[in-house]
């Protein structure tokens, strides 16, 4: 026999309430916490481009009180150097992102729909890769690296990041696939279709939300590099906005707060707007698959 709120006496009936109204109000502070923490540094940096340095030092968290100093994005926009480090990360993060997405979804239909003796044990070996911290690798990464010749190269520094990512994103892909039934595989056989394109026509179409979500976390880790592009890249020429940023705060020092600050604001705009466009994907292309299997 259970008991309803309504069938209890007032008073416990108003305890209970107030129970769940501190409960709530615990649930909604620490919330605010947590995104306070998470948006600070986003917005630290927008009042200090929008300011002048002495503002900025003075006051970091308040609002212009000399008006919107817009020039201090001008300068950065103007600069032609900003344009060759901007198509420069360009270049490495599609390069990476579109790399990582195709290996990842070979090796996750191989080892979601593929029978094959010691697929578990390759499996466990390719996602091994979870358990190293990028740092722990990166004196034998760029011994690598210069044995292959592609020091200085885009391809140096594409080439770990995607190696890198393929163990967590082939393990998203492997939770989507193998959620999506069997009688759809044969169904399409029997209809003619050939493993390739069930693969390109009906796999990857129906784990959209899984390839997005690996596409976006890739694009934002290549797009905001800086360890490893500071180890690859020596030719200013193929420096990337990150470097751009660390070379921009030597020349001018600790004086020209707000131009730091607006050169990380232009910085994170485009990963913000990729992921604003995008996150909708995430959740579900990083649970779906496990929920669903």
């Amino acid at each position: 026999m259970t008991t309803t709120v309504s069938s209890l006496p007032p008073n416990i009936r108003e305890e209970t309430a107030y129970g769940r109204y501190v409960l709530n109000g615990f649930r909604y502070g620490f919330l605010f916490i947590v995104t306070f923490i998470m948006l600070a540094p986003v917005l630290l940096a927008f009042l200090g481009a929008i300011r002048t340095s002495s503002e900025f030092q003075a006051r970091p968290f308040d609002i212009p009180r000399r008006g919107i100093q817009w020039h201090n994005f001008t300068e950065i926009l103007e600069d032609s150097n900003f344009w060759l480090m901007f198509k420069n990360s360009l270049y490495i993060t599609i390069g990476a992102t579109v790399l990582t997405v195709l290996v990842s979804s070979l090796l996750g239909y191989i080892f979601a729909r593929v029978e094959f003796r010691g697929r578990g044990l390759l499996f466990n070996v390719v996602t091994l890769g979870l358990l190293f911290p990028f740092v722990i690798a990166i004196l034998p990464i760029f011994i690598q690296i210069r044995k292959l010749g592609l020091l200085n190269s885009y391809w140096g520094v594409i080439l770990p990041l995607v190696a890198f990512s393929i163990p967590g994103s082939t393990l998203i892909l492997r939770g989507f696939f193998r959620a999506i039934p069997y009688e759809l595989e044969e169904a399409a056989y029997i209809d003619g279709c050939t493993v390739f394109g069930f693969f390109y026509r009906i796999l990857l179409p129906m784990a959209r939300p899984a390839v997005t979500a690996i596409a976006v976390l890739q694009a934002i880790a290549a797009w905001n590099d800086y360890f490893l592009a500071l180890l690859i890249l020596t030719d200013e020429s193929k420096w990337t906005l990150p470097l751009g940023l660390m070379q921009f705060q030597g020349q001018y020092g600790t004086t020209n707060w707000s131009g730091i600050m607006a050169y990380v604001t232009i910085l994170m705009i485009p990963a913000i707007l990729f992921y604003m466009v995008t996150e909708r994907y995430i959740v579900t292309g990083l649970t779906g698959g496990e929920l669903k299997g």
